[in-house]
């Protein structure tokens, strides 16, 4: 017990001991207000806090190698249970994804996550496995996506998303930042496209339009930076830069040339371009920046296909509200703008613990669960939501460091499995609260009321707290 981290258990028993506080402040019962008692649902939290701390301490008594000796069966009897729920579980505001005993209810995507954390570890501490080839790519995705299929198939958005976390792990062990920029970018035009295309421009939507100009900026980036030739990013440059302008003249003089012709006539050039760099110098990044830029436009395409035919109408309605296109303050945006309320009306100190008005009258939905975070924001104001922060901060931060000093591949990956879950679960829920991503409905760790997530965000921390806590018996730490 002596090498157990004790720092990231104080940060564990803080965050949940606020988290009982803030759900207290939530549900506050004029008529009842002991905390403590187990008909409210602060009540209930102490009781799924106290189940934990059992829970935790149950993981700590176990032998490390279990986890690691453990991690398939763990992995495949979570993946069975997943599949069974598809067909068991009552329909809960549309999704299928909690298995009901009596008064008490789970979600085992929630539970997935321990699992699939663990058998992502053990696949990467396999002898000589490196993420290197593609028989090896092809068994960490398919550890990844199996689980997030079977949640999609549950209807459950959110849950599914956060395993695609799991994609900073792979970057920690050696995949290539080019598939973290290809996300970010499919975010960043999708985005872009959504919400700009109305406004008609050179003959298209001008989202498209503004699209292809970032791809174009894409492709002189990764000629510089990627690449590392100036002399072709130079040239590539003046090609966008001339045949505009020569584009634009022809337009004042009434020959109107299609924006989408001019687009995609000018990127196919500069992708030919590269290929025939490739060819002449053998350099493999120029054929790479062609592909990139041809994926780019392949996926612009489609934007309107997935937005329009696969995205579901309330799915579409919130990403509409989120980006501004609409506001709809009663229907799809009026949790997020109530919350947006209960945190401004906040200021910089609060109100005080159970005095939010926003808070007491309900005005927020779901403000014990996903939208917790809004009665941190009217209560304790701009200084206690930071200082909230500033402890999650503290804990991913302690997370990571634990992560490093792991003496084998397994406790390292297994640590950074756990903050890339932390973090995904933090920066969307509070996006979320505050309007900057559409609501899906991610708990924030160890504050929304619920056991599945308390004890899944547990769960994954102690077993890791127990494997540190063995590392000094680690053949190489000898």
């Amino acid at each position: 017990m002596r090498y157990i981290d004790w720092t990231t258990v104080a940060l564990y028993l803080v965050l949940v001991i606020a988290g009982v506080f803030s759900i207290y402040a939530a549900c506050y019962n004029f008529d009842n207000a002991n905390i403590l008692d187990f008909n409210e649902f602060s009540g209930k939290q102490i009781r799924w806090i106290g189940l934990s701390l059992f829970l935790a301490a149950i993981l700590l008594i176990f032998d490390s190698r279990v986890y690691e000796s453990y991690a398939y069966p763990v992995y495949a009897g979570l993946l069975v249970v997943m599949f069974i729920t598809i067909f068991v579980a009552p329909d809960i505001k549309g999704s299928h994804s909690w298995l009901v005993f009596g008064p008490v209810s789970f979600q085992p995507a929630e539970f997935g996550k321990f699992a699939t954390a663990l058998a992502l570890a053990k696949l990467f501490s396999g002898y000589n496995f490196k993420l290197n080839t593609r028989k090896s790519y092809t068994r960490a995705l398919a550890l990844i996506f199996v689980p997030i299929l079977l949640i999609l198939a549950q209807r459950e958005t959110g849950s599914a998303l956060a395993y695609l976390s799991l994609f900073f792990v792979l970057y920690r062990e050696g995949m290539s930042g080019l598939v973290l920029l290809g996300a970010f970018c499919a975010v960043l035009f999708f985005v872009v496209a959504v919400k700009f295309t109305g406004t008609p421009f050179i003959g298209m939507p001008i989202g498209e339009a503004m699209v292809m100009v970032l791809i174009m900026a894409l492709m002189v980036c990764m000629l510089i930076f990627y690449c590392k030739r100036l002399d072709v990013a130079r040239n590539v440059l003046i090609w966008f830069v001339g045949t505009g302008c020569i584009t634009a003249a022809l337009n004042e003089l009434g020959l109107e040339i299609p924006g989408l012709i001019y687009f995609l006539s000018v990127i196919i050039a500069a992708c030919v371009y590269c290929l025939l760099l490739a060819i002449k110098t053998k350099l493999k990044k120029f054929t790479v920046t062609a592909l990139a830029a041809i994926l780019s436009v392949a996926f612009l395409f489609s934007v309107n296909y997935a937005f329009n035919s696969v995205l579901q109408p309330h799915q579409q309605q919130r990403i509409r509200v989120t980006l501004g296109i609409e506001e709809d303050l009663l229907g799809a945006g009026y949790n997020v703008n109530q919350a947006k309320i209960a945190i401004g009306s906040g200021g910089i100190t609060g109100k005080g613990h159970l005095n939010g008005t926003q808070t007491k009258l309900k005005y927020v939905p779901e403000q014990h669960t996903d939208f917790i975070y809004c009665t941190i924001g009217e209560e304790q104001g701009f200084i206690g939501s930071t200082a909230v922060l500033v402890v999650f901060l503290a804990l991913i931060l302690r997370i990571i460091h634990i992560a490093e000093r792991q003496p084998s591949t397994f406790g390292r990956v297994y640590g950074y499995c756990v903050a890339s879950f932390l973090i995904f679960h933090l920066a969307i829920n509070i996006g979320m609260v505050l309007g900057l991503c559409p609501v899906i409905g991610i708990p924030l760790p160890f504050f929304s009321y619920g056991g599945s997530s308390l004890w899944s965000f547990t769960i994954l921390l102690f077993i890791l707290l127990r494997i540190d806590a063995s590392r000094r018996h680690h053949p190489s730490f000898l």
